[in-house]
């Protein structure tokens, strides 16, 4: 069974950090695009990272310079680190898998995971 597991989120207050992990199971990351999604209360969800099967990262002009996508492939394991965290940052947190080396949009993505909050404080 494929499954993505994330953990990491919680409460911080701004400027503060947060790592984000999603463990993936029954999927192979190696050569594979993986990202990171996010949903706000009454928001569509959007795209916050990627990470193809080549190593090409791709990120939300939201979060440029402040947040780091990495893949380690020999775990399995995406990561998303989060620096100086904002306000406007908060929302519920996806992992998702694609089982092409390729990924562009959200329809691009096969599997997710069920999510992680996070949440800034001012």
């Amino acid at each position: 069974q494929v499954q993505l597991v994330e953990s990491g989120g919680g409460s911080v207050q701004a400027g503060g950090s947060l790592r984000l992990s999603c463990a993936a199971s029954g999927y192979t990351s190696s050569s594979r695009c993986m990202g990171w999604f996010r949903q706000a209360p009454g928001k569509e969800r959007e795209g916050v990272a990627r990470v193809n099967g080549v190593g090409t990262i791709m990120y939300a002009e939201s979060v440029k310079g402040r947040f780091t996508i990495s893949k380690d492939n020999a775990k399995n394991t995406l990561y998303l680190q989060m620096n100086s965290l904002k306000p406007e940052d908060t929302a519920m947190y996806f992992c998702a898998a694609s089982w092409h080396s390729w990924c562009y949009g959200e329809d691009d993505f096969d599997i997710w995971g069920q999510g992680t909050q996070v949440t800034v404080s001012s």
